[in-house]
């Protein structure tokens, strides 16, 4: 017979249950970025593969209007979108939802293992707030993401009206901004700060050994403290969206790998420093063309 009441044999339950809404918050978040992020764009056509970017953008315009060939292309190319509240709303929702899809399934193992301590503290009686847990260290982690997202739609912003990045694609116009955007990155994979917060990320036992704190405000706070160091450790590597275009999917999908091996595979830190090298060597073959 399954003994006890209906909530304690679904907490029984909770890695299933964790999985699959990791799983699903992940779907949902990559579905909306593919259909256009509300923005009206085709993610598709804006996943384009250029080592350079800056040198593809003022281009990228002319096969959509090549029967305006009275017009000015460039001008039209590097001209700002109008950031009205609605549409920045939209930028930040835009971010925040990628940045949903992309960190999911690297911080999966941490939630993972709340949710087993969470249940273990339930079962020796030192907590008592059965329903607070998981989904509230949840919302923490992705509320320290989403003030990021707030603070990259502003850069975003500011690049734009600059016409430093395409309102276009989306993706850098400038080879200064692509050089020091590729080569700051690669010295950032190469840091003592990345590596600190990579190590956190990379050893959740010993993270939640030394800050759980119990009930929902320790819950929120402790996933606060996991979404700091996680974005301690890829900020710069969201920033290589503004050189790839900030809607490509290929750059998309190819960060989120990188961080899901860097978090969570044995030569992960190794391969990320050897990323690291790669885009130093980038940066500075974008100086040159």
């Amino acid at each position: 017979m399954d003994g006890g009441s209906p909530l304690e044999r679904l907490l029984r339950r909770d890695r299933v249950i964790t999985i699959a809404g990791v799983v699903a918050l992940s779907l949902l978040a990559w579905l909306y970025i593919v259909a256009g992020a509300g923005l009206g764009m085709n993610a598709w056509e804006m996943s384009r593969l250029a080592l350079f970017p800056h040198l593809q953008t003022p281009n990228m315009t002319s096969d959509m209007t090549s029967d305006m060939s009275g017009m000015d292309m460039s001008a039209m190319a590097t001209e700002p979108r109008a950031w009205g509240a609605a549409n920045t709303a939209l930028m930040i929702a835009m971010w925040w939802v990628m940045m949903i899809a992309m960190m999911s399934p690297s911080a999966a193992p941490t939630i993972l293992l709340y949710a087993r301590v969470h249940r273990h503290a339930l079962a020796q009686g030192q907590i008592q707030d059965k329903l607070a847990p998981t989904g509230v260290f949840m919302a923490g982690y992705l509320l320290v993401w989403l003030g990021f997202s707030v603070a990259a739609t502003a850069f975003h912003w500011l690049l734009e009206r600059e016409a430093f990045v395409s309102a276009t694609m989306m993706s850098s116009q400038s080879r200064w901004l692509s050089a020091i955007v590729l080569i700051g990155a690669g010295l950032y994979q190469l840091s003592p700060f990345k590596n600190a917060c990579l190590s956190h990320c990379r050893a959740p036992t010993a993270f939640l050994a030394r800050h759980w704190r119990p009930h929902a405000v320790g819950a929120l706070r402790l996933g606060a403290l996991h979404g700091a160091f996680c974005v301690g450790c890829c900020w710069m590597l969201m920033a290589l969206l503004f050189v790839s275009g900030i809607m490509n999917l290929v750059w998309i999908a190819a960060l989120a790998i990188l961080v899901l091996v860097e978090k969570l595979f044995p030569a992960g830190p190794w391969i990320g420093r050897a990323a690291g090298i790669v885009l130093i060597a980038w940066g500075g073959a974008t100086l040159l063309v």
